[in-house]
Formats: structure tokens, sequence, C-alpha cells
């Protein structure tokens, strides 16, 4: 059984036009995932884009991954990821252990992250792991034009908050069973902590694109 990547990448992005096809760092945001993937070739086999669009797939291909067209009833803008991911599955003749679930939006990632992470999955035995980080920030709730503290106490140090967490979209490893079932988190998940300023980035408009361009030169990322 092989473990494959899998890159969802469909077009018609809105708010940042073209946004999957942009230079970052001097190449198209798509395909710094793909390199990533290449990185760990000793453990990921093969690596997918799903994409509905023809210049995502071309420059897909020219790097060196597969291209699983989807269909246009599942690339919609309320399309949940999962429903992707199963498509690929069903496309391809291989039997699937994992599936590296790696977002384009999310294009920088730690040295070292994918085998870090496929370790924990494998050690603790998951059906799947994803990447948070922690907030340090003081969040509340509002009611009827008021600010209530959700997490702390008004006046309360920073420092002293009970640790929160946020769903960072670096990376999801997920046995193929899982997908199937249309589900990305599984009962026996695993929350890998990764505390990084590539953690913050998730590109959906030109500030977040700004701001990545502004992290990846300011962090030499070698790719």
């Amino acid at each position: 059984m092989k473990n494959i990547a899998i890159i969802p990448a469909r077009g018609g992005s809105k708010r940042l036009p073209n946004k999957n096809i942009l230079l970052l760092g001097g190449i198209p945001l798509i395909a710094h995932s793909i390199l990533e993937a290449q990185k760990n070739a000793t453990i990921i086999d093969e690596i997918y884009v799903s994409t509905d669009d023809p210049q995502i797939k071309e420059i897909a291909l020219s790097f060196g991954a597969k291209v699983i067209d989807r269909p246009a009833q599942l690339s919609g803008d309320l399309e949940p990821t999962v429903t992707a991911l199963k498509h690929v599955l069903a496309s391809i003749p291989d039997q699937v252990s994992a599936v590296f679930l790696l977002q384009p939006t999310n294009p920088l990632r730690p040295d070292n992250l994918i085998s870090d992470a496929f370790s924990l999955f494998q050690k603790n035995n998951s059906d799947s792991l994803m990447t948070i980080t922690r907030n340090h920030q003081k969040l509340g709730k509002l009611s009827n034009n008021q600010f209530q503290p959700f997490n702390y106490i008004m006046g309360q140090r920073s420092q002293d908050l009970e640790p929160l967490y946020f769903e960072n979209g670096l990376l999801y490893i997920l046995a193929s069973e899982l997908i199937l079932q249309e589900k990305l988190i599984g009962r026996n998940q695993f929350s890998m902590v990764v505390n990084h300023p590539f953690a913050t980035i998730d590109i959906d408009t030109q500030d977040d694109f700004d701001f990545a361009e502004y992290t990846y030169q300011k962090n030499k990322k070698t790719i």
C-alpha cells in the first residue's frame, strides 16, 4: 500500500483571483506544496493535485505532480475538501494507506514537519493527525455591543492565559479509510503543536499573500 500526498487546488478564487498560480518567492504558489512533498520521497510515494483549472494542471504537471481532473460538481465554493480527497482515491488504481493533505494556501512549512509528523502518526497508531498552534491573544465574545472575555479575566497578564490553540492548516495526515467515510478527523487523532512563523500564514487575500512573501524573504526558506 502507498502513502500519497493530495494537494486540492481548484480555480475560481474570488477574493484573490488565480491565487494558486501567483508567484511566491519566484515560483507558483501551488508548487511550494509539490516541492515539499517531493522532499519527503522516502515517505510519500505519489503526489496528486486535484484541480478543475487548466493552468493549475499545467503547472502541477511541469513540477512533477500527477493531476486528477476534478469534476464541476466537486468544485463549488461550498464543497468540502474531503470530497475532493475521496474523488482522488476513487480515481487511482493504487491501494492507499495514508494521505498527506497539503493545502496550497499554506505554502511555507518548517523543515522536517512532514517526517516528524509522520513519525508521531505512526508512533501513536493514529487515524488522523492535524497541526495546531498556540494562540496568545485575549479572546472574547460580543454581546449587545459589549465585549465579554472568553479565555481570560479582565486585567489578567497575557502570559498567564489558559492555553488555547488554532488549526493552522499546515498539514493533515489521514488514514484512507477515514476519507472514504468523508471525515478529516477521526476518533484516534493526534494534534501536533507547531509554534513557528509559517503557522500564521493562510492565503486568502492580497494582504495574506503580501505577508507570506515578506515571511518567505525574511526566513530565506530553501525550496
